[in-house]
């Protein structure tokens, strides 16, 4: 979710501006993709990375989380939206991590589409994540290392029982993976879009699902 920062600039607006109004365009999107049948949106809300930013930068979203969730949960409850994250949410403040603990258990029965938040979030770190709790029932004896495959070590991400994403949409122009599901996007078809994050449309949605839909998904085979 590219461009809160520039997108504020351009308004004369500072940078966490942006970032307030891209928080609201998460709610947008979710309602979009629940009204087309989607069943999982994740999004990429806080990286790893980010902690380099400006400390005031860092706390206004931090804060952010811990403020708006509660109107997005009353909301997104009534419409049976499931709330869920991912990441090292064990290095978050106290306060962060318990609002995203209690909000996933206040949500967790709801199966209209399923909503989750990469928060301290890193694509690296949730594979050396899985390796150190392999590593660890291996020694444990509860796993053979013969028997490891890539199904079997699916079950050591974050949230192994989320689909790999079919379709994955980076706005601001930006055009690389940025440590985003490195292991699940390994197969997911993408799409560019030249828009900021705050000017993300409905219509501009639908633009990336019809372009999906010509893709010819071959997974290594032959059609």
């Amino acid at each position: 979710m590219d461009g809160n920062g520039r997108w504020a600039k351009k308004q004369g607006k500072p940078r966490t501006y942006g970032h307030y109004v891209g928080a609201y365009k998460i709610e947008d999107v979710v309602r979009w993709c629940a009204n087309r049948g989607v069943k999982y949106t994740t999004f990429y809300a806080f990286s790893t990375e980010n902690w380099k930013r400006p400390p005031e930068e860092v706390n206004f979203i931090l804060n952010l989380l811990v403020e708006k969730i509660d109107e997005f949960y009353e909301r997104m409850h009534k419409e049976n939206v499931r709330l869920r994250f991912i990441g090292r949410l064990h290095e978050l403040p106290d306060v962060v991590r318990k609002k995203c603990e209690y909000y996933e258990d206040r949500t967790k029965n709801n199966d209209k589409i399923q909503t989750i938040m990469a928060f301290n979030y890193g694509g690296r770190y949730e594979i050396l994540d899985a390796i150190k709790k392999i590593i660890s029932d291996i020694n444990e004896k509860k796993l053979e290392l013969e028997s490891l495959d890539d199904k079997l070590f699916r079950n050591y991400l974050y949230a192994p029982d989320v689909p790999d994403p079919d379709l994955v949409i980076r706005t601001s122009g930006e055009m690389r993976i940025s440590n985003f599901l490195i292991w699940e996007i390994a197969y997911s078809e993408f799409y560019f879009s030249n828009l900021l994050w705050p000017e993300f449309s409905e219509e501009e949605l639908q633009r990336a699902i019809d372009e999906y839909t010509k893709r010819d998904r071959r997974f290594g085979g032959i059609k």
